[in-house]
């Protein structure tokens, strides 16, 4: 894994200004870039805040929801329509009020039984979409991914101690035992194939790990993603151990503020 080649750190207030800035720069990432686009989803109540934005005015006419495919990053074992799965999140914040071809989403299968079957079959499905078996360093898979940070430091549902830490080959495995629900994750090869990766961090709870994790802490497993793109965290005051306030930009709204 190679070093990311852009990092930064940015603060706001509160999780509402997180939550408006991170939208806002989906859509606008999304509308330069050409062709399509890639974005790989997480789970959790601070991005499901971010979802409820993109479908709302006016970001919901100017999205190019056409061009725009949708995966994610991990699920646990139950059905779609569970309330403890990421993609019933995700359909409900966003992607079934919006006008998103159903062809563009990818959502993790969990319909069989075994938490390997729907491993392979989503691995089966990232493929096809990337045309290709084998990685190319120079071609990510994703365009954007979004992150969530555990108070254990785990991403996706790559947790401390997990086997799925060590796989360098396979780009989607079981998670089997370590938890009361079986999931299914993606490596840290596909995580991290990606144009541009960016963390969301909010509530005091987290400001102890995403301390550890800034400073480099190699035991946590957000530590050892290394994404191809650049890497940003977005955290809010309560999450964040950076001291500056945000400035005021020049329409009275308060800017983020990049640190380190």
């Amino acid at each position: 894994m190679t070093a990311s080649a852009v990092s930064q750190d940015f603060t706001f207030p509160g999780p509402e200004e997180l939550a408006h800035h991170v939208a806002d720069r989906i859509v606008e990432r999304a509308l330069a870039h050409s062709g399509r686009f890639a974005i790989c989803l997480c789970g959790g109540s601070t991005p499901k805040r971010i979802y409820e934005l993109l479908a709302t005015a006016p970001r919901l006419a100017r999205f190019p929801w056409d061009r725009t495919h949708w995966f994610w990053g991990d699920e646990r074992l139950v059905a779609h329509d569970d309330p403890q799965s990421n993609f019933r999140m995700a359909w409900q914040a966003f992607l079934g009020r919006a006008p998103v071809p159903p062809e563009n989403v990818h959502a993790i299968p969990t319909e069989a039984q075994s938490a390997e079957v729907c491993a392979t079959r989503y691995e089966s499905t990232l493929k096809r979409f990337y045309g290709a078996d084998a990685l190319d360093g120079t071609r990510p898979i994703f365009d954007l991914t979004l992150l969530g940070l555990g108070e254990d430091g785990h991403i996706a549902s790559l947790f401390p101690g997990s086997p799925a830490l060590a796989e360098t080959r396979r780009w989607a495995v079981p998670v089997v035992g370590a938890n009361p629900i079986n999931r299914i994750t993606l490596t840290y090869p596909a995580l991290e194939a990606s144009r541009a990766t960016a963390f969301l961090v909010v509530g005091e709870q987290k400001r102890a790990v995403l301390a550890r994790v800034r400073s480099g802490d190699p035991k946590l497993p957000a530590t050892r993603l290394h994404p191809a793109g650049t890497l940003c965290w977005f955290a809010d005051r309560s999450a964040s151990p950076l001291s500056q306030t945000p400035p005021l930009a020049g329409n009275g709204k308060v800017a983020a503020h990049a640190g380190n």
